[in-house]
């Protein structure tokens, strides 16, 4: 005889129709995510970093081995360390309240210009004709990187004040230009024009978030867009660059200018609807220089092809919707503007990256964010995100999942 003992007082048998709400509860709670928002811009970020690892692995296992002594793995092992550090990073820096931000932003402002001198001493060198990378001890890094996060919360800080309220031409140019100008003209001083337009668009964004007027702001686009041709046509690098992009490429240009940009969409266009499969792509065996950063998305469209091209664009669409959900939902200016700034930063670089593979634009030289190797780059860019999560988090106005904690 089959006997069942019977429930204890007061148990109850869990219904299938509640757990999958408490699974859902308890990922919530272990990333600190309490809004589908939150978890939206969150998940997508940590999706585009492990699908960018495997991408790195793919498209650098070729020249890591030549480079590292038949090691194969050298330059993904590297981008998985600083993965290891950025995205536990990103979740504690999630967890920080708004004041922190506003508290250390001058200091992060000051410490970040402090590291980009460091390019001009004997702790700078030149890499790919930028001088805006330094080395401490074997360990190398790019200070821009650091500049923009830091002038995010900068700027976040200095307008959220006068946001709304700007009245003339000095309330919108003296909050933000004199430091970003600082900024943005070191960087151009080690010749990164790449890095230097990101900037630009951050200080543009923050503006606009802050509620600048948009003819002002119009104005300000032509004078920089001015400034930009002027310092592009100052070298003969980047002005043969522009020429080939706006006139096309000659026989004479195939082995210098043109040598990036051709490989990069005849790897686009051989992968096809469905790609030469993962591992697969020829580019990657030294026809296509910097196939892992500044050019992975011709590796990713040629190994997966014209699905896996659009899924990249997807994701970084539904990143973009996630971020503008949450500066919608926030009526502090200071926490408008950071999230605002960061959107600009992270979709406007992806966009330039992707428009540079197609030849929409003349090669710049910016990473595709979360994607493309590059320790620096990875980790300020998650730490940013992580930035925008611990404002969304702490807004006084967000709703809370019941039970949640």
């Amino acid at each position: 005889m089959t006997t069942v003992r019977p429930p204890r007082r007061g148990a109850t048998e869990p219904t299938p129709e509640h757990r999958p709400r408490a699974v859902v509860v308890a990922v919530r709670r272990l990333f600190g995510a309490d809004r589908s928002d939150v978890m939206l811009v969150q998940g997508t970020t940590i999706f585009l970093v492990l699908f960018g690892l495997v991408m790195v692995l793919s498209s650098s296992a070729v020249t890591s081995s030549q480079n590292n002594e038949g090691d194969f793995f050298a330059v993904f092992a590297r981008q998985g360390l600083f993965a290891l550090i950025g995205i536990p990073l990103m979740l504690m820096v999630a967890r920080l309240p708004a004041v922190f931000w506003r508290r250390w932003a001058r200091i992060a402002v000051m410490v970040a210009l402090a590291l980009q001198l460091l390019v001009f001493t004997g702790l700078g060198y030149d890499y790919g004709g930028n001088q805006n990378w330094i080395s401490i001890g074997g360990l190398t890094a790019q200070p821009s990187e650091f500049l923009k996060f830091a002038l995010v919360i900068w700027l976040a800080t200095v307008l959220a004040d006068r946001a709304d309220g700007f009245s003339d031409w000095r309330s919108v140019l003296v909050p933000a230009i004199p430091v970003s100008g600082l900024a943005i003209a070191m960087v151009l001083a080690g010749q990164d024009l790449g890095t230097a337009s990101i900037m630009v668009v951050i200080v543009l964004a923050a503006l606009f978030f802050a509620g600048a007027p948009l003819g002002k702001l119009a104005v300000m686009v032509i004078v920089l867009a001015a400034g930009a041709v002027a310092f592009a046509f100052s070298s003969t690098s980047r002005s043969n660059r522009i020429d080939v992009w706006l006139n096309g490429c000659t026989p004479e240009d195939y082995e210098l200018t043109c040598w990036q940009s051709i490989h990069a969409l005849w790897a686009m266009g051989s992968g096809g609807i469905f790609g030469q499969g993962l591992g697969n792509s020829a580019a990657k065996w030294r026809w296509l220089p910097h196939a892992e950063s500044d050019f992975i998305f011709a590796i990713i469209g040629e190994e997966l092809g014209l699905v896996g091209a659009l899924v990249v664009l997807a994701l970084y669409a539904v990143l973009a919707v996630g971020l503008i959900r949450l500066v919608r939902g926030h009526t502090d200016p200071f926490r408008r503007i950071a999230t605002g700034a960061v959107l600009a930063w992270i979709i406007g670089q992806a966009f330039v990256n992707i428009a540079v593979v197609l030849g929409l634009l003349p090669v710049l030289g910016v990473p595709l964010p979360f994607i493309s190797a590059g320790g620096t780059a990875l980790v300020s860019s998650l730490v940013g995100i992580g930035m925008v999560l611990s404002l969304a988090r702490s807004r006084p106005s967000a709703p809370r999942t019941a039970g949640v904690s």
